[in-house]
C-alpha cells in the first residue's frame, strides 16, 4: 500500500492510500480520486517526505515531521471560513440524526421499505445501504437521504 499526499485544483490538501502507483494513476484518470472537501476530481500528488525504516527496529520515521500536537489538520490550513462553517453544520446534522434516530444497521433498506408501505409505524432511522440498495429505495419512492461524509471519515 502507498500513502499519497494529494492536493486538488482549489488547494485542499488530503491523504489517501492506494494499492500501487498504477492503481492511483488508473483511478485518477477515471476521476475516481476526488477531494473530500470540494469533491473536485482535478487531483495531483503533493510533495511529501519519504518514510524511512530504521534497521533492526522496524519503526518508521518521517523526516522533519513536527510533533502531532503541533500540526493542525490539513483541512484547517486550507479551508475558507465559509467551508469551516459548512463542515460544522454538516457535523451538527449528522450528530442530530445519530442522537435522535434508531440505528438499524444493515437492516436499513428492509426497515425503510416496511415504513414506506405501512407495515410498521414510522420512526426516524438510519443505517447502512449499498449504492444499489439506496438507488432501489429511491426508485420505489422511499424517501431516503445519505448522512454527510466528513473529511475525517475518509482517513
Amino acid at each position: 500500500m502507498i500513502r499519497y499526499a494529494l492536493r486538488c485544483d482549489r488547494g485542499h490538501a488530503f491523504e489517501s492510500w492506494f494499492q500501487s502507483s498504477a492503481v492511483y494513476e488508473s483511478q485518477r484518470k477515471r476521476k475516481l480520486v476526488t477531494c473530500p472537501v470540494c469533491d473536485s476530481a482535478k487531483v495531483e500528488k503533493a510533495i511529501m517526505a519519504p518514510q524511512i525504516t530504521r534497521k533492526g527496529r522496524g519503526k518508521t520515521v518521517e523526516p522533519d515531521a513536527a510533533p502531532a500536537t503541533q500540526t493542525p489538520e490539513p483541512a484547517q490550513l486550507v479551508m475558507a471560513p465559509q467551508e469551516r462553517e459548512l463542515l460544522s453544520k454538516l457535523r451538527e446534522l449528522r450528530d442530530h440524526v445519530t442522537k435522535n434516530a434508531d440505528n438499524v444497521g444493515q437492516k436499513f433498506p428492509e426497515e425503510a421499505r416496511k415504513m414506506h408501505y405501512g407495515d410498521i409505524e414510522h420512526r426516524a432511522i438510519y443505517g447502512e445501504a449499498s449504492p444499489d440498495e439506496a438507488r432501489s429505495l429511491i426508485e420505489e419512492g422511499v424517501e431516503v437521504l445519505p448522512l454527510p461524509i466528513l473529511p475525517e471519515d475518509r482517513n
